[in-house]
């Protein structure tokens, strides 16, 4: 990329796309109360709300076809947020594999609360991603254990949330590039709520809060982390997404390689 292609992708807005199961909300009349227009617009609208001119988002829901997730979404896609619970076995896996592969060749991902168990993150993670939960109405406390690191500017230490569903260790991820948040509850539990991973070119970021029966995402201190971390999780990637080779190179040639692309047949 050139110095001009980076400097120009550095100050156009972020391309955003929150992806949301959607499916509380049309089946519990307490969840639409509380997220009339779906939990996908509410996030949607804090990353707005906090990012301003520097993003462009739209929202994308598991019913619509291909999920909203088709290849000409992601390919015009910076950073996409996904939530999900209820219907994890329901994503295709076509869909998942493209989300995958754009993953790796450089798209941001941030993976909110339950969507720990989406067949994207353990896909991306190789692990099982279980933990132990309790829905009681614990106080949550979201500790910076990193308050230099990006996605940790402009929030207060702790973020207090009155009342969510409880997440606690062990928490079966692979260890974190870097652990930004950790949560204590109610209970005495503790959990890693915000974490980060890179897979290929691209950037995860996982942040527990969000259970559907609680109105976590009008929280504005919530709203502002998943904000920072759409900002943290764009890559110099989407004017050269590509999906990580494996090349020969010559002796002396360090930049194009040669025209052998992967293993011998």
């Amino acid at each position: 990329m050139s110095p001009s292609q980076s400097s120009s992708q550095d100050n156009a807005p972020i391309r955003v796309t929150v992806w949301g199961e959607n499916r509380h909300e049309q089946t519990e009349e307490h969840v639409a109360k509380i997220y009339p227009d779906g939990m996908h617009a509410t996030i949607a609208d804090g990353i707005r709300e906090n990012l301003g001119d520097g993003c462009t988002v739209r929202t994308a829901t598991l019913d619509e076809p291909e999920h909203g997730l088709t290849e000409e979404v992601l390919a015009a896609t910076d950073v996409l947020t996904w939530w999900g619970h209820a219907a994890h076995g329901d994503v295709s896996d076509a869909v998942v594999e493209r989300v995958h592969r754009h993953v790796l060749s450089g798209m941001g991902l941030i993976v909110l609360h339950s969507g720990h168990w989406s067949k994207i993150f353990t896909k991306l993670m190789g692990t099982s991603c279980t933990l132990r939960w309790r829905s009681e109405h614990d106080r949550e406390l979201i500790w910076t254990v990193d308050p230099t690191h990006p996605i940790a500017q402009g929030v207060p230490h702790p973020i207090e949330i009155p009342e969510d569903e409880m997440y606690g260790e062990y928490f079966d991820i692979p260890a974190p590039d870097e652990l930004v948040f950790v949560s204590s509850f109610s209970g005495g539990e503790v959990f890693r709520s915000g974490c980060t991973f890179r897979r290929g070119h691209g950037k995860i970021f996982y942040f527990r809060p969000g259970d559907q029966d609680f109105p976590t995402y009008h929280h504005k201190h919530v709203r502002k982390v998943i904000a920072n971390g759409v900002q943290w999780a764009r890559t110099d990637r989407p004017l050269e997404r590509a999906y990580p080779e494996l090349l020969r190179y010559d002796t002396g040639e360090f930049f194009k390689g040669g025209s052998y692309q992967g293993p011998l047949s």
